[in-house]
């Protein structure tokens, strides 16, 4: 069993369900949602199999456990730095710069090991509620910058971020990517916010 210093017995419980999560996500992200069972995790966490039914009661539990958990972290980091960015166009900025370095670190990698799992169709549509909770705010700030076809030019600008992910993935320097990102996505806003100013005044 893993030490665990807890004040309390809530704290310990808390603690310990924590370490069953991360073993979980690591079993996920390194062998497939096949391999996430309450003994493999248990036996990850340090934990006997009977401990771990105190939390889980099904392989089925952990992941829909996971998949909430592959998003609150994320939408925790970027809620803390949209709520710094002032205006649309720096809410995106914000968005896309907090999502690359999450990437960088590996945040998207156990929702990304989800969408490819294969998982029963309940947890399918809860991942895929929980992925249009995160990009909303994104989605938002677009539209509020009153480009033409905002929802349009919302899923393209995201296949940018899409693409400079994987290239975080592959090994080009996050910095880098960041740089090149933000100034491509700038351009196309602005751009389409001033085309969209133009087309009204026309009117």
């Amino acid at each position: 069993m893993p030490k665990i210093n807890a004040a309390t017995v809530a704290e310990h419980r808390a603690q310990q369900r924590e370490a069953l999560i991360e073993a979980a996500i690591d079993i996920l992200v390194n062998e497939g949602a096949a391999a996430v069972t309450p003994a493999a995790v248990g036996a990850r966490a340090g934990l006997a199999r009977s401990s771990v039914y105190q939390y889980f009661n099904s392989s089925a539990a952990l992941l829909a456990t996971i998949t909430e958990e592959a998003f609150r972290r994320s939408n925790q980091a970027l809620t803390r730095v949209l709520a710094t960015a002032n205006g649309p166009l720096e809410r995106v900025e914000a968005f896309f710069g907090e999502s690359l370095r999450l990437g960088a670190e590996g945040a998207h990698r156990p929702a990304v090991a989800l969408m490819n799992a294969g998982l029963p169709p309940a947890c399918q549509q809860r991942l895929m509620e929980l992925h249009l909770e995160q990009v909303e705010p994104f989605r938002a700030a677009v539209r509020e910058l009153g480009v033409p076809e905002p929802a349009l030019t919302a899923d393209l600008i995201a296949g940018m971020l899409h693409t400079a992910l994987a290239a975080v993935e592959n090994g080009t320097p996050l910095d880098r990517v960041t740089e090149r990102t933000l100034a491509l996505v700038r351009r196309c806003l602005t751009a389409a916010d001033s085309a969209a100013h133009l087309s009204r005044a026309e009117h």
